[in-house]
């Protein structure tokens, strides 16, 4: 295996543990207090990829190493090619598209939420 196929699978993984962190990070905020200075900006990038419809670079960083291992890339984005059939079922429209954005919004608007109030109930009155 050449070492830009090697860069090429490790992009890959990243961008899907990106994708995860995107959706579900605000729960690692359960556990850890510095998660949302990660987690928040990762959110709103997604969020903006999402519903902007653009390509998030990580794609074409892929692409890139998999063309220079002699490999062809792939057209679209990384959601397209590798979980569309998995993520988003046939007959996904722009609007069901813009309500699974604001789901994940939405559970991390929650979950953020929680943590606020449960952090104000632990501090000792003065």
């Amino acid at each position: 295996m050449a070492w830009p196929l090697i860069v090429a699978d490790a992009v890959l993984a990243f961008h899907l543990a990106f994708i995860l962190f995107v959706a579900l990070g605000a729960l690692l905020a359960l556990k850890w207090r510095w998660i949302p200075w990660l987690q928040l900006p990762a959110a709103a990038w997604g969020f903006y990829v999402e519903l902007s419809g653009r390509i998030c670079p990580l794609t074409y960083v892929e692409n890139h190493f998999r063309a220079a291992a002699g490999e062809s890339g792939y057209s679209g984005d990384f959601i397209g090619h590798y979980l569309l059939a998995t993520i988003y079922p046939s007959g996904l429209t722009r609007e069901i598209q813009y309500l699974l954005g604001a789901l994940v919004l939405g559970v991390n608007a929650c979950v953020y939420a929680w943590l606020m109030i449960r952090r104000r109930r632990r501090k000792p009155v003065r």
